[in-house]
């Protein structure tokens, strides 16, 4: 594997760490070990600091197709909080609405997300890395901007219920999906289309293209796996 005239990295993301975080510590490592400055690398399809999963570092070369990457579709997994919104739409600030919950069965979900699938219209959050007057958003939310940002087309190609607690009111739901698309987002819209409201507490990307998340690395294996191609590579 030649780092310098190109190559892939799979990592397991960790949570509550941003994906140029991600890549910083492992360019420090890859750099370290060839014995250079700084190996040129970047990032596929960025994942919010609270998400856990796939994240494709390119090297070299190889981050010239950053952006076909980028077009491949995703899958995730996540679970929603019934009942209650935050205002960056997962766990990151704390609940500022409830909302009734009672009415809520797996039936009326099942049949809600069926709403969700194909050609859809999406506001990304508020609290996201979208550009807006030369600005990020979250600049704008955090100096207390409430701007709803405008809704752009995305496609889902599949929404499924895997599971459903009507005691804690969450759910979890396995999504296939294109450029573009928030879970973040979607939560918010899935709560309001139930008459409720809802947040995620976990989100994983498990798949992007043709890359799942077995074959990532984690920050722990990372360094033996390393080692390994580093070596096979001086055969």
């Amino acid at each position: 594997m030649d780092f310098n005239e190109g190559a892939f990295i799979y990592i397991n993301k960790p949570y509550g760490m941003t994906s140029f975080g991600a890549l910083a510590h492992i360019r420090f490592l890859v750099s370290k070990k060839m014995h250079v400055k700084r190996v040129k690398m970047g990032h596929a399809g960025t994942l919010d600091p609270l998400a856990t999963g796939v994240l494709i570092l390119c090297t070299g070369k190889a981050t010239k197709q950053i952006e076909q990457l980028q077009l491949h579709d995703k899958e995730y997994t996540a679970t929603l909080q019934l009942g209650a919104t935050t205002p960056s739409y997962d766990r990151e600030h704390e609940v500022d609405c409830t909302y009734p919950t009672a009415h809520i069965t797996r039936e009326l979900i099942e049949k809600t997300l069926r709403l969700f699938e194909g050609d859809i219209m999406q506001a990304p959050p508020l609290y996201s890395a979208v550009m807006v007057d030369g600005k990020r958003a979250y600049e704008l939310a955090r100096k207390g901007s409430d701007m709803e940002l405008k809704a752009k087309p995305i496609h889902i190609d599949k929404i499924e219920l895997t599971s459903f607690d009507p005691v804690q009111m969450q759910m979890s739901i396995r999504v296939v999906c294109g450029k573009g698309t928030y879970i973040r987002s979607l939560a918010r819209d899935i709560g309001e289309a139930l008459g409720s409201g809802a947040y995620l507490t976990t989100l994983c990307r498990t798949r992007l293209g043709d890359v799942r998340i077995e074959d990532c690395q984690t920050f722990d294996s990372f360094p033996e796996w390393l080692e390994k191609v580093m070596k096979e590579g001086d055969n």
